[in-house]
């Protein structure tokens, strides 16, 4: 049996390794032409790790793709800034940001809700035992990020305000040996970085169940919508076939993307059991739930002003998500 020592190394050694890489390729797959066979220009998709676009990837179900990895939602967001991608997958809370910085996009597709995806981890032997106990506390977190809007809620739910405690926006990198070691008390992280910090002497203090839903929404550059639309519903379809397939064959799905992910099947398949949903149409719903967040950001002043997030909704492929 191995020993929780060298245990802790390798899950250590396997978070950094996921992080490096995640950080080291943000500008597309290297030496791959920019155009298909019959000329026509590839369609640039930004993905992260353990996002559904993931698995399209890891399949090879996109082959005429050019692919673009990033750390994490604020990141894939600056790409489309720069017009370096078409479409990419994030969470709940970058689209907000990336709207108050006046970077173009429009909202066409979300998933059902992963309330069980983000989470605030403490150390078992901290004497915490509920987020209250965060008070005069230090939190990591990635700002910007969907655990950001996690926070607000959690605090909201607790009576408490972001002065009651003192946040350290770390990126994953960063807040995985901050946590490790001590130098902060609690970390809000998603998967599968949260899969891969699970180990004993590591609980979780809560989720976003009852608080955050926690969607992963896919955004497209208008550019793009004006010029590779065809090409844009050609790949929503095989995303919503691979995913659906996903969900249905979830041992097949846990080989297949483990690798990808470069991280063990045992806590990939974890992590997906509680964080791989089906994709869902965006809705007049679902653009008052971005709505109510992004009108929370403004108010905490955590964004520069009031950001109509309902006008950046985009429903013309709602057909592929039902």
């Amino acid at each position: 049996m191995r020993t929780p020592a060298p245990r802790r190394s390798r899950v250590t050694a396997v978070l950094t390794v996921l992080t490096l890489v995640a950080l080291g390729t943000l500008t597309g797959c290297a030496g791959e032409p920019t155009g298909g066979d019959d000329g026509t220009p590839r369609l640039r998709i930004g993905y992260q790790r353990f996002g559904g676009l993931s698995l399209v990837k890891a399949r090879g179900a996109a082959p005429d793709a050019e692919w673009s990895l990033f750390e994490s939602g604020p990141a894939l967001t600056e790409a489309l800034k720069a017009g370096s991608i078409d479409i990419g997958q994030t969470g709940e809370a970058p689209p907000i940001f990336a709207a108050a910085g006046r970077i173009p996009f429009q909202i066409i597709g979300t998933s059902e809700p992963i309330p069980q995806g983000e989470a605030v981890l403490v150390k078992e032997d901290s004497g915490l035992r509920t987020f209250a106990d965060l008070k005069g506390r230090t939190v990591a977190l990635n700002k910007g990020s969907n655990v950001h809007w996690l926070l607000v809620r959690l605090l909201e739910a607790h009576n408490l305000t972001l002065q009651d405690i003192n946040v350290k926006y770390l990126k994953p990198a960063e807040a995985r040996p901050a946590f490790d070691n001590g130098q902060v008390d609690a970390w809000v992280i998603w998967d599968p970085y949260f899969a891969l910090a699970e180990r004993p002497g590591v609980r979780i203090l809560a989720d976003a169940t009852g608080l955050a839903s926690n969607r992963e929404y896919v955004l497209a550059h208008p550019d793009a919508l004006t010029n590779k639309s065809p090409q844009i519903e050609t790949f929503l379809h095989t995303y919503r076939t691979v995913t659906d397939w996903g969900i249905a064959n979830p041992t097949e799905r846990t080989a297949v993307l483990a690798p990808e992910l470069k991280i063990p099947e045992d806590t990939t398949s974890r992590a997906l059991a509680r964080s791989a949903r089906a994709l869902a149409p965006v809705t007049p719903a679902v653009g008052d739930e971005l709505q109510a967040i992004a009108d929370g950001f403004a108010t905490l002043e955590l964004i520069p002003g009031p950001v109509d997030i309902r006008a950046r909704i985009d429903a013309r492929f709602t057909e592929v998500f039902r």
